[in-house]
């Protein structure tokens, strides 16, 4: 019978001890089950100890979590929480260093868990730490210590940011600002200012008197990943809290100290490669930088602002390239109609009165801040487009006016501009940190590909809305392999022409409605197998062709091969040395060793293998262990292998794995499957081109009143 649900089956360690093997009962309280084990050691004082997990967290087990304890744990039985507190708040007051340090190394280790936390906050733990900071007496790995010990108690959310004094602040502030820091140290108190700053108000006005940008800056300049990540960090946090009204002002004070060149030069053009937390700060960068444009994004045209007006005479001047018309030329009549004409030509809904188009809301004045910075940046492209639908018939004309007015809108749409950051989301795009106005060249290029889509589309005013949903759906497209530059993307729209939509359209319908329909993924499933199949000898035919790899020893490379091929017949493997890489196939006769396929017990791959487990070089280079696999053979004998690429890797796994009767589960072999079982689908359904497939089969008729239309053939 199986042991009841409520019985758990756990090891138990106490050091200098042999583990025992117990059968913990959850309905039990836990302190019972504790003074068991004491008693089972000859432990005393069992109120003194509790249990904890013995993996790599060590967190305690109390009365909330101990129905995560699963079959098979390894628990440990060691001093309780409160004891621990005791003794670790004791140590860290010791006159003698070497014992403090100890004692500041384990408090760091043991904040993390929130059941040790709370006792040694309860001390007044937090107190004692932000004394030790505040005195400037400890230094170096005491210190770091310290700060880590500090973070990690916070970071359970039981005391408020609150209650922290100037006196705290200004020394992690200084510690910022120090030139030559303790890495350690620096990256504790970076956290710690950004923590400060998003959850008191309050401290925001404090770290802000105390920390300048131009400050921050230099951490940027080194090459330490973590480091830039937490000052970046601390500019967002500061960028957040900041009021409406400094935001644009921190923003000038960001764009004069440089800090997107240095962002792209140290690091997203950096050699290493971006963390998933780096990603992150540098997406909500992005969205706090693009959210500077809500306020013009709200901001509706005042008609009688003759300042805003005169943005709209000066995209008229430099379309048509006429001066001003004083006052006394001409008739008002004769001015009014040469203005309706010009403003007609420039694409405007409204002939008469243009402000009135950037009434609404979103865009407002950002649409029109985008047309001025057209006009005057890109003049030839401005120019060429509104002369070029001008002369087009009135139906056939692109209207820039009105096209540039919604296009600001579906950016602002597509950007998010407005919004907050998302505390999960890593989208940035490194081709807006290439650009000091990149919101504005990014209009430049995309009201470009509107004009263009417009004229391969050979659109009128009615498909208006349809052009503007093939241009989000290009520069949507345009946007997902995350260009490094604006010329990357505007190469990348180049390509997405209105065809190349409508391709990618059909090609996309066909994967995902026809195909979804339930005779086709019956169809699909009874495919499937052939396709298997055909995959699987493919597989073993290029086993039997053989490869050859390179022997790397875990000091150096070395340039000696050794050949692996499968024989003919799928029942050998054959391999052997050979002295240098060969030019074509290596026959059966010319290599020694043979390993029949009957006695490979098992294919292991990546940590398993034996040749990743020794230490030396290859055990820390993952590309390596990305292309190890092993075949086990007789009792503990291995054929160890090093593919030269992912995709010789996947063949030989794959065959390897064909040959013991079990499942092909490679990438390569995925991607395969897709590729043949939808060719196949496509040339089987050729013939049902155009037909609607129902989702249920029809209704079987009616027997007939009688049979007497069947013909005797006798």
């Amino acid at each position: 019978m199986p042991p009841p649900a409520d019985i758990v089956k756990v090891a138990i360690e106490w050091p200098g001890a042999f583990p025992k093997l117990m059968e913990i009962d959850q309905k039990k309280p836990l302190s019972a089950i504790i003074k068991e084990v004491c008693e089972g050691w000859n432990v005393p004082n069992h109120e003194t100890y509790a249990l904890q997990n013995a993996d790599s967290t060590n967190f305690y087990i109390t009365e909330k979590n101990r129905n995560n304890i699963k079959n098979g744990s390894i628990l440990r039985l060691t001093t309780s929480a409160a004891h621990m507190a005791q003794q670790l708040h004791e140590r860290i007051q010791s006159s003698s260093m070497d014992m403090k340090l100890d004692a500041l190394k384990d408090l760091a280790n043991s904040s993390r868990d929130i059941t040790f936390a709370q006792e040694f906050i309860n001390l007044d733990g937090i107190s004692l730490l932000t004394q030790m900071v505040e005195s400037g007496t400890d230094f170096g790995d005491l210190l770091s210590f310290t700060l880590t010990a500090f973070v990690e108690l916070m970071d359970h959310g039981i005391v408020s940011w609150d209650t922290f004094s100037v006196a705290f602040i200004k020394k992690i502030a200084s510690y910022v600002c120090k030139s030559a820091m303790d890495t350690a140290v620096l990256q504790r108190s970076l956290a710690i200012l950004e923590s400060m700053v998003l959850n008191s108000q309050d401290l925001y006005q404090k770290v802000a008197q105390e920390i300048t940008i131009g400050q921050l800056i230099p951490h940027l300049q080194g090459t330490d990943q973590d480091i830039q990540t937490y000052t970046i960090a601390v500019i967002n946090a500061l960028f957040l809290k900041a009021p409406e009204e400094k935001r644009q002002e921190m923003a000038h004070i960001l764009a004069q100290k440089q800090l997107r060149s240095i962002i792209l030069s140290n690091v997203i053009r950096s050699n290493k490669p971006i963390n998933d937390e780096m990603a992150h700060q540098l997406y909500v960068l992005q969205v706090l930088t693009f959210n500077l444009f809500e306020d013009r994004m709200m901001t509706k045209m005042d008609p009688q602002d003759q300042a805003q007006r005169d943005i709209i005479f000066e995209l008229r001047r430099i379309a048509f390239d006429v001066e001003c018309e004083s006052n006394n030329s001409g008739s008002i009549e004769k001015r009014k109609s040469m203005y309706t004409r010009d403003y007609k030509k420039l694409g405007f809904i409204n002939h008469v009165n243009p402000a009135v188009d950037f009434t609404q809301i979103p865009p407002g004045m950002l649409a029109l801040d985008n047309m001025l910075y057209f006009a005057r940046h890109h003049q030839d492209a401005y120019i060429r487009i509104v002369l070029e639908n001008s002369s087009r018939e009135d139906k056939h004309e692109c209207p820039f006016g009105r096209s540039s007015i919604e296009l600001t809108k579906m950016l602002c749409e597509i950007l998010k501009v407005g919004e907050l950051p998302s505390e999960n989301c890593h989208d940035f795009h490194p081709m807006f940190f290439t650009h000091d106005r990149s919101f504005e060249e990014f209009f430049c290029i995309c009201i470009q590909l509107l004009n263009k889509t417009w004229k391969e589309m050979r659109a009128t005013s009615e498909d208006f809305n349809k052009v503007m949903q093939v241009v989000k759906e290009q520069i949507s497209r345009a946007l997902t392999i995350k260009p490094n530059s604006l010329d990357q993307f505007k190469s990348r729209l180049q390509n997405l022409s209105y065809t190349e939509i409508l391709k990618l359209r059909q090609s996309e319908r066909m994967n995902q409605e026809d195909f979804q329909s339930r005779p086709i993924l019956e169809l699909r499933e009874k495919i499937q197998p052939e396709i298997m199949e055909l995959i699987k000898q493919q597989r073993l035919n290029r086993l039997c062709e053989g490869t050859c790899f390179r022997k790397i020893s875990s000091r150096r490379r070395q340039d000696k091969f050794w050949y692996c091929r499968l024989s003919p017949n799928h029942k050998v493997l054959h391999y052997g040395d050979l002295e240098e890489s060969p030019q074509g196939e290596v026959p059966h006769d010319s290599l020694q060793d043979k390993l029949p396929v009957a006695d490979i017990k098992a294919v292991v791959t990546g940590k398993d293998c034996p040749h990743m487990k020794e230490k030396g070089a290859l055990k820390q280079n993952k590309e390596v262990l990305e292309l190890a696999f092993s075949v086990l053979y007789e009792s503990d004998e291995y054929l160890n292998f090093i593919a030269p690429d992912k995709h010789e890797y996947c063949v030989w796994t794959d065959g390897l794995n064909a040959l013991l009767g079990k499942e092909m589960t490679s990438e390569f072999t995925r991607s395969d499957m897709d590729t043949l079982l939808n060719m196949e689908m496509k040339l089987r359904l050729l013939d049902l081109e155009n037909i609607q497939i129902p989702d249920v089969p029809p209704p079987i008729p009616k027997e007939p009143s009688n049979y007497d239309f069947v013909y005797d053939c006798n």
